[in-house]
C-alpha cells in the first residue's frame, strides 16, 4: 500500500510495522503537512463484524486519553471497506533503544522519565483503562526527550521498527509482567504499577529484573522471587528509590502503592531527595511484611508432613496458569481494553461483589417510550464479555423523551454501594434507579453523571432487587451502548 493515498489526505510513505490484525505506516497528512502514523486493519478482517467493531473501539478508547505523555488518536475512517486509525507520529527512539545504546541512566533522568510514564498511566487509570503491557518498547521519546506512552488497550504487539509500536492481540514480553498477570488472573491498576517498577529497574541497571530463557522461566521468577535491589547493582543510588521500586514490585498487589498517583508522589519524593543536601532526612518506604505462621513440629501421630506435596501441587497449578496465560496472550480474539476497579481504602471492609443479570429494557409509555428497546440483548451487558453490549435504539434527532434504560436483576433484595458501567459510547448522561419490580416504578439511588468508558456510580438508597441504568441524554452518539455492568454491595 506504500504510495497509496487514504481518505484523499494521508499518503502512505513507509511500512513501519505489521501484526495479526493490522499494519502501521508512516504517512504524510497532505492537508496539514505533517507526518502521522496510520494503522490499517488487514483486508481479511474487513468482513468480520467482530474485528471491525474491536478496531473501532480501539480508536474510541484511545481518543479519550488526551494527555501530553500519551500518543494520541487524530482521526478514524474507512476507505474501500478498510478501517484505519490515524495516530500522532513520534519521530524518535523508544526507551528500550535508549538503554541499549547508553546503558544505565543517571538516577535523576530515570526518575524523571518514570514520572512522565506514571502520569500518563495514572491519567489512563482515571479514565478506566489499564495498559497491561507497560514496557520500555512502548514508551517513545520525541525530539525534546519527552516520554510518550503508546499501545493502550490493544492486545497484540506488532513487530515495529524505528521506535514506533502499536499493538494487536499478544500481551508482549514477560520481562515486566506482574505476578497476577503471569498467573492468568485479572489485572488492574496495581499491575501497571508493578510493570512500571520493573521498567524503572531496567532504566537504572540496564537489565531486566528477572532475565530468563523463555516466557515460563521469566514468569516463574516474577511469581516466586523477591524483587531485586537496584543498590546491589549501583550502591550509589538512594535507599528511598530502591525501596520504592521494591514496593512497586511487591508480589501481592495489596503491598504495592495503592494507586499510580501514590507511586508518582513517592517518585517526586525520591527526585527531591536526590537533589537535597547530603544531610537531609528522607523517608524510606518498604513493602509491608505479612505475618507467617510456623509449625510447632511434626504431627503428633508421626505422619509425614504434607507440605512438600502441597508445594508440588501448587507449583503445577502455577505452571498451568502461566501456560494458560501464554495461550491467552496469543489469542487473536483478545479484548482490547481492561477496565479499572477501584479498591476501598483505609481500614474500611471491602465491599462485596454482587452479580447482576441484564433482564430487559425499560421504555415506559408514561415517559414517552414504546415499551421495548432491544430487550433481547439485555443479557449482553452482564455476560462478562466487554465486546458484547446492549444498546438503545438509534435516535438521530436526540432522545426526544424523558429517558430509556436497562434493567438489572440483583438476584434478590440487596443494597448496592456502587455500580460500574462500561460503555463504548462515552458522553451520555445517566442515573441509577431502583425498584421492587422489573417493570418499575423505580426511584433514583444515585446522582446524574456523564458516562465515560468506565463510570462508577455511588449508590445511596434502600435495598432493592431491580436496578435500572436510566439514560436521559445520548450525548454525541445517536445510540448508547452498555458493554458491561458490575456492582458491589454495602
Amino acid at each position: 500500500m506504500v504510495g497509496e493515498q487514504i481518505a484523499e489526505r494521508y499518503e502512505l510513505e513507509e511500512l513501519v510495522g505489521t501484526g495479526g490484525m493490522s499494519s502501521v505506516y508512516r504517512a504524510h497528512d497532505r492537508l496539514l503537512e505533517r507526518d502521522v502514523a496510520l494503522k490499517v486493519l488487514h483486508e481479511q478482517y474487513t468482513g468480520d463484524g467482530d474485528y471491525v467493531e474491536r478496531f473501532r473501539r480501539e480508536a474510541r478508547s484511545v481518543a479519550q486519553l488526551s494527555h501530553p505523555n500519551i500518543v494520541t488518536v487524530i482521526d478514524r475512517g474507512v476507505q474501500d471497506g478498510r478501517q484505519f486509525i490515524v495516530f500522532e507520529y513520534v519521530d524518535g527512539e523508544n526507551l528500550k533503544s535508549l538503554v541499549e545504546r547508553e546503558g544505565p541512566l543517571p538516577e535523576r533522568e530515570a526518575i524523571e522519565l518514570a514520572l512522565q510514564i506514571a502520569r500518563a498511566l495514572g491519567f489512563a487509570h482515571e479514565h478506566g483503562l489499564v495498559h497491561r503491557d507497560v514496557k520500555p518498547q512502548n514508551v517513545l521519546l520525541n525530539g525534546d526527550g519527552a516520554a510518550k506512552v503508546t499501545d493502550f488497550g490493544i492486545a497484540r504487539s506488532l513487530d515495529v521498527h524505528s521506535g514506533l509500536t502499536q499493538t494487536g492481540t499478544v500481551m508482549g514480553t514477560s520481562d515486566y509482567i506482574a505476578p497476577e498477570q503471569a498467573r492468568g488472573r485479572p489485572v488492574d491498576a496495581q499491575s501497571d504499577v508493578y510493570s512500571l517498577g520493573a521498567v524503572l529497574y531496567e532504566l537504572l541497571t540496564g537489565e531486566v529484573p528477572f532475565p530468563g530463557d523463555n516466557f515460563v522461566a521469566v514468569a516463574m521468577r516474577h511469581i516466586n522471587e523477591p524483587p531485586p535491589s537496584v543498590r546491589e547493582r549501583r550502591p550509589e543510588l538512594s535507599p528511598r528509590l530502591d525501596a520504592a521500586i521494591r514496593r512497586a514490585m511487591a508480589k501481592d498487589p495489596r503491598d504495592r502503592f495503592a494507586s499510580m498517583e501514590d507511586f508518582c508522589n513517592e517518585l517526586h519524593g525520591c527526585l527531591e531527595g536526590e537533589t537535597a543536601a547530603s544531610g537531609a532526612q528522607t523517608m524510606i518506604v518498604s513493602p509491608r511484611r505479612r505475618r507467617r505462621q510456623r509449625r510447632a513440629g511434626p504431627p503428633p501421630d508421626g505422619r509425614p508432613l504434607a507440605g512438600p506435596v502441597i508445594l508440588l501441587l501448587a507449583g503445577i497449578a502455577v505452571l498451568a496458569g502461566i501456560l494458560a496465560a501464554v495461550f491467552a496472550f496469543t489469542d487473536s480474539g483478545g479484548q482490547i481494553t481492561k477496565f479499572v476497579h477501584k479498591k476501598t481504602g483505609g481500614g474500611t471492609p471491602a465491599a462485596t461483589a454482587v452479580t447482576l443479570n441484564g433482564v430487559t429494557a425499560y421504555d415506559p409509555a408514561s415517559d414517552g417510550g414504546d415499551g421495548t428497546e432491544h430487550d433481547s440483548a439485555a443479557g449482553n451487558a452482564t455476560d462478562g464479555d466487554p465486546a458484547t453490549y446492549w444498546n438503545t435504539e438509534h435516535y438521530d434527532g436526540g432522545l426526544n423523551k424523558d429517558g430509556v434504560g436497562l434493567v438489572l436483576d440483583a438476584g434478590g433484595t440487596k443494597k448496592l454501594a456502587q455500580m460500574v458501567v462500561r460503555s463504548g459510547t462515552p458522553g451520555f448522561v445517566a442515573t441509577i434507579k431502583a425498584g421492587a419490580s422489573s417493570g418499575g416504578p423505580f426511584t433514583p439511588v444515585s446522582s446524574s453523571q456523564t458516562g465515560g468508558a468506565s463510570t462508577t456510580f455511588s449508590l445511596d438508597g434502600d435495598s432493592a432487587r431491580y436496578y435500572v441504568i436510566w439514560i436521559t441524554d445520548l450525548g454525541p452518539s445517536s445510540s448508547v451502548e452498555i458493554n458491561e455492568v458490575t456492582a458491589k454491595g454495602s
